[in-house]
This record gives structure tokens, sequence and C-alpha cells, in this order.
């Protein structure tokens, strides 16, 4: 039977509490213990696969195809424990469930309420899985006293009611303000917050508290004695110079130890090992690199997490730091590119949904095959690459995708990347149609794929067959496969199936490589995803060619 943590936050939004829960899931799991976390948002939207990057940042994908908030990239990132379905849940998954069942008549003709039918449907998905493993931690969105926020607190409190004594615990982090002109944190925005929570029946067991200074034994001691914890629970959260540092500064502030001492579980000693080397490997590198990322969404970074991260992570596993300079790609489309991407030793074109921006992608992708400079295309970067090749190598001049001659409304290309009508998965045949929900004409979650033998894809994963998550639309319309591969585009990598491209490469280039899925979902600190430790490894040698 797991013990339940359930992290809230006050104040102010956005304080870190997706990184504080993953950091303290990952100290759970260095003493010795198992954890899954989760996430209960309290927006309307069903999940966050139609909004706007701008909106919410990214769209984490899990292997099961949900489309999650970016807090369950912190949590796999951290853990290594790979998020389901069951794992990321909305107000207007809740509401749509409640009222699917009241459409059926599951309530037997009950008028319906927020409690208990709102709650009891919160209740059963915190419980999805208890007996999996040893700890579940489970993060509200928002902040304590929002208003669309009040049935997750009423459920998490009564949650904590039905359970025996002792099994669940609660954590909330709080900002510290610091004010200049005095000299002094304050304690007060605190103060008030924990009265918020106290008014709605719950009561925090630790405090973690942001601040951007140390917090005095005076202050720690106020905040403990009017919130009602005690002084060695009150956890200090100062800011950091990478996340990846989180995991030790939580654990020389105690939060492990509180946690244990909350549920009166024996102190294990952790094994800190992998943090320790990540954390040397951060802050010792034996050198840098530059890398472009060219997108459309550059203006939020959070709209390109996992794949910031999974930079990161290919500079841990290379040993140097990596430099991401974020470039909007509709400059190119004005402008000649070389002025902008002559200083970097790789470039990197992410994922996307429409037609803006494609045009300075393409000049992108043309600038680093022509300059040799190591390429990474993800998603609309592969395709991207096709259609590159496509005008300036096949000689299809109006190449281009169904997905931009759909957007304008009449037909402009000869689609080399098409709308797919029907592809298998397993034993049932999928069709999708323009005229679908937007999340139903993708192609979600994991899918297996064939590497060639001999081609450079299959060197870097070692391996014939490999499993990766998928976000995408539109395929690689196979029939200008030999048109291509005659310029030199390779298709090394294919559905089982032979029907979908998901690989292309080029053999006469230093590194360039285009994928279908989202390799950067899976990257990890410790154990960083293939494909860009190896790309920043061909960064490291163009920086030596310079």
């Amino acid at each position: 039977m797991a013990r339940f943590i359930f992290i809230t936050g006050g104040v102010v939004s956005s304080l870190g509490k997706g990184l504080a829960s993953a950091a303290l899931g990952s100290l759970l799991q260095a003493r010795g213990y198992s954890v899954r976390l989760r996430k209960l948002d309290p927006y309307l939207n069903v999940d966050p696969g139609t909004m706007s990057p701008f909106e919410h940042g990214e769209v984490f994908v899990t292997d099961d195809g949900a489309e999650t908030d970016l807090d369950l990239g912190h949590y796999e990132r951290f853990t290594g424990v790979s998020a389901r379905k069951t794992d990321s849940v909305s107000s207007g998954r809740i509401y749509s469930t409640v009222l699917e069942k009241e459409r059926r008549g599951d309530y037997l003709g009950k008028t319906i309420q927020v409690i208990p039918h709102v709650t009891n449907e919160i209740k059963d998905f915190i419980s999805i899985g208890e007996d999996e493993v040893d700890f579940m931690l489970c993060e509200i969105g928002g902040t304590v006293g929002d208003i669309e926020g009040l049935p997750f607190f009423e459920a998490i409190r009564q949650f904590a009611q039905d359970k025996p004594r002792g099994q669940c615990i609660f954590m909330h982090l709080t900002l510290l303000p610091y004010i200049t002109a005095s000299g002094e944190l304050k304690t007060k925005p605190t103060q008030h917050s924990v009265k918020e929570l106290r008014s709605i029946g719950i009561a925090p067991d630790i405090l973690v508290c942001r601040s951007e200074h140390p917090i005095p034994d005076k202050e720690r001691e106020k905040l403990a004695l009017f919130c009602n914890v005690r002084p060695d629970a009150v956890i200090a959260a100062p800011d950091l110079k990478s996340i990846y540092e989180a995991p030790l500064a939580y654990h020389r502030e105690g939060m492990d130890r509180a946690v244990l001492d909350a549920f009166g579980l024996e102190q294990k000693a952790p094994d800190l090992a992998k943090w320790e080397d990540v954390a040397d490997r951060i802050f010792n590198p034996e050198g840098e690199v530059n890398v472009a990322i060219v997108g459309k969404y550059v203006q939020l970074e959070d709209a390109y997490k996992s794949i910031a991260e999974a930079l990161t992570h290919g500079g841990i596993h290379n040993r140097v730091k990596v430099n991401a300079e974020w470039i909007d790609s509709e400059i190119f489309e004005r402008e000649d590119p070389t002025p902008y991407l002559e200083k970097f030793d790789a470039i990197l074109v992410p994922g996307g949904f429409g037609e803006r921006g494609t045009e300075g992608k393409i000049k992108a992708v043309k600038y680093a095959r022509e300059h040799n400079i190591p390429y990474l295309g993800i998603c609309l970067g592969m395709q991207m690459a096709v259609i590159e090749a496509a005008r300036n190598q096949a000689g299809i001049a109006d190449a281009g995708s169904e997905e931009f001659d759909h957007e304008a409304g009449q037909r402009r290309f000869t689609p080399v990347v098409y709308h797919l009508k029907e592809w298998l998965e397993g034993n049932r045949t999928i069709q999708r149609e323009v005229s679908d929900d937007k999340g139903g004409t993708m192609r979600l979650g994991a899918y297996n794929a064939d590497l060639t033998a001999g081609s450079k894809v299959a060197g870097i994963y070692g391996e014939s067959a490999i499993s990766e998550r998928h976000r995408h639309r539109y395929e690689v319309d196979l029939d200008y496969k030999s048109k291509l591969e005659d310029k030199g585009l390779i298709f090394s990598g294919m559905s089982p199936d032979g029907r979908l491209p998901e690989i292309v490469e080029r053999p006469d280039h230093p590194w360039f490589i285009g994928v279908q899925f989202h390799p950067e979902l899976k990257s990890k600190p410790f154990a960083p995803h293939p494909l860009f430790a190896s790309f920043i490894g061909a960064a490291v040698d163009q920086s030596r060619l310079v």
C-alpha cells in the first residue's frame, strides 16, 4: 500500500512545484523506495494537447499516448519512471468523465454535485495503481485559493481522511520575498498561504520555501511557529545554477529526512552517487559547444523544454557545456541565415505545427547540409530536411506538405509530406481524416522502428530495433523515396510494416539525421538519449575544426 505525498503551492505560481516533486521522488529512490508521480491540473481543457505552446509550454507525451503537462517530463528525467496516462488529469477530464457517467445513468438519477461526485472521481484517479509503489507523489497545479482548484483540495483532504492515519502527508511550496529596502526576508505571505490552506482543512506537514537568500534561523523558527510545523520541516529552496543540483540541494536541506520523519519511517542511507556525478559533469566541463535551435516558438523556452534538457544531457555525456541559442525561423524568410548560423557548431530544427516559419527552417537545413554542420531534425525538422532535399537536390521545385495546403485552403504544392489516410497499429487499421478532431489525427505515443544495418543511426543506438514516442499528423510520401535516396538522403529507419519513414540520414555528411519521433522525451541526465549524446559529440568535433 503506497504512502501519499500531496504537493501544493501558494503565494505565486511557477515556484517550481514540479521540480521539487521530481527531486523528492529521486531522493526517495536513492533511499531504496519505489515512487510514482502524478499531476492534477485545475484547468478545464481535457488535456494540453490542443493548447498553444505560448499558453502552456511543451506538451509532454507518454509511451501510452497521453498528451500531458510538461511537469511529467521533470518527473521522468529525475526518477527514470516512465509516465502513463493515469499520471495526469485535469478538471476538464474529471468533469467529462462525471458527465459521461451521468448520461449513461450510472448515478441512478441522483443530482450530480461537486461533492461527492467530482471529488470522488478525483479520489478514484489518485488511487489508481496505489499497490504498485512505496510512495505516490501527487502535485496539485495552481495555487491555494484559486477557485478552479477547490475541488482538488477538497478531494485530497477527504482522501487523507479516508486513509489510515499516517498514510498521507502534505508538502506546501511558497515564496519568501526579499525586501531590498529593509534587507530582510518576509514570512507573512507564507503565513497567509498556510492560513488559506488550513481554512479548507489541510495542515501542511512540510514547508518548502523558495527564496533568493538563505533563511536565517529566526525566520525559520517564526515560520515553524506560525505555520504549525516542526523547525526541521521548514525546507529552504534557494535558486540553483542547474536544476540537476536540486536533489543534492534538497538533501542538504533535509527534505527527504523530513518526509520520512513525517511518516515515521526508517532513515535508510541514500545513494546519491549518480547525482554527484551529474553535478560534477555540469559544473566541471572540459569545453563548450554552441548549438542553434531554429524554431517558431522560441519566445517561450518552455515550448521546447525537453529539447533544452536533452541538449544539456548530451553535454553531460560529453562533459561539455552546451550553449543553446534560440533563433526565430521567420527571420530567415527575410534574411540570409549565414550571419546567424556561421558561429554555431551544430543546428537543431525542432517540431511544430503549421506553415509559419517553415521556409526559414528549410533554409537552416540547407545551410547545415551545404556547410557540413551537424544537423538534427526532430518531427517537423525531419520533414523540412526531406522537403529541402526534394526542392534543392531532386528537382521537385514545388515540393511541400499537404498540411500547408490544408492550412491555406488551396493546393499549392506537390506534396512530399502528406496526410496518411490509414495505417496499422498492432492488429487495428487506424484511419485519419483532415476533418477529425486535432488530437484524433495524430500518431501519439510509442511506436517501433527498424533500423537499416550499417546505418549511422544503427551505430548510434547499438541495436536494430527501437521504440520512440511520436506526436505528429503527417508522414513522408514513399513515392519520392528512391529520388531522395539517389541524392544522398537515405531512409535508415522505417516502421516494422515498411509503410512509415521514421529516420533519414546523409552518409556523405559528418552528422545529418532527421527523426519523425521525439527522442528528447526519453532523455535523462544520468541516461542521455543516444541521439543527443552523439549529436553533441559531433558538435564537439565540429568546434575543433574551427
